[in-house]
């Protein structure tokens, strides 16, 4: 006789959640920055590329960007450019040196954390307080200015030097450009493996051989890649300019800021376009950047 059915127990499990708490909380963590970048970064960035492209009156229009060939803006991108690559190379040339020295050089190993330390916070040291320093250092009433003039009868201006001049704020920008390329390139040179300086040793390179052949094409994306930087840094650089120039060297950064207090141009729309091609220069430049370190990275692995 058969038994009487048995009665299936069914269990219901719980569907995982679609999203867990530990997401929810990542993306907490990170939405003051995501929206610190929409407010201050992506909408003003939109709202400038769509503006460049429009009358005052709100038509579609490319009047604003040929209106870019003017000598006078012209004549401002020039000195901007002229300035940030002199400024770029210098610090680059100068910080490649001073990392070098600290990294493989014979200096002590103090020197390094005490320079580290120095140029985390002078890379970031602008704007006003850096073009009040510079003025009261070699202004024509500076500190060294006076010293080299009373001690040694030499008068710095007399020989045509100027402060409030293109060579003057290229001088200024390398303050911070300095510290700048010796913080990003000292982990590059810190990547440098003594397997490879053994290895031509062995085959009989000399130092300049090394460095030649060896070491500067490893080196090579890194360093273009912070001159490139720098390049950047320095191209879009305003409150050092405008406290140590006022409105004497016309650069990009100053004519757009004359034309957002209403100054010149008396056309916002160009000055959006002004804007528009400060972001092309510096993009480019940026990208270039993060390329070339891409392929720094690549080859110290």
């Amino acid at each position: 006789m058969p038994g009487r059915p048995k009665a299936f127990m069914t269990t219901t499990t719980a569907a995982a959640p679609l999203i867990s708490k530990r997401t929810i909380i990542d993306w907490l963590g990170i939405a003051p920055f995501a929206i610190f970048a929409l407010m201050f970064l992506i909408i003003p960035t939109i709202y400038l590329v769509t503006g460049a492209f429009r009358t005052p009156e709100g038509a579609f229009t490319f009047k604003n960007i040929v209106d870019l060939f003017t000598p006078s803006i012209i004549s401002a991108y020039w000195i901007s450019i002229r300035v940030s690559v002199a400024s770029s190379l210098g610090g680059a040339l100068i910080g490649f040196f001073l990392a070098w020295a600290v990294v493989l050089g014979g200096v002590p190993k103090w020197i390094r954390s005490g320079l580290l330390t120095f140029s985390g916070v002078a890379s970031n040291f602008a704007g006003v307080p850096l073009a009040f320093a510079f003025l009261a250092t070699l202004g024509r009433t500076g500190l060294v200015t006076v010293f080299l003039r009373d001690w040694f009868g030499f008068n710095l201006y007399g020989t045509g030097f100027n402060l409030l001049s293109f060579f003057g704020l290229t001088i200024t920008y390398m303050y911070f450009q300095i510290p700048l390329m010796v913080l990003i390139l000292t982990p590059a040179l810190d990547g440098m493996k003594k397997e490879w300086r053994e290895a031509s040793e062995i085959l009989g390179a000399s130092t300049w051989q090394y460095w030649r052949m060896v070491a500067l094409p490893i080196l090579w994306p890194s360093l273009l890649g912070t001159t490139l930087l720098l390049f950047a840094n320095a191209f879009g650089a305003i409150a050092t300019a405008y406290a140590l120039t006022g409105s004497s060297l016309n650069i990009v950064p100053i004519l757009l800021y004359a034309q957002i207090r209403g100054d010149v141009l008396h056309n916002p729309n160009l000055g959006y376009a002004l804007a528009l091609g400060m972001i092309v220069i510096t993009g480019i430049s940026n990208l270039l950047y993060i390329w070339l370190r891409m392929r720094a990275e690549r080859w110290q692995k």
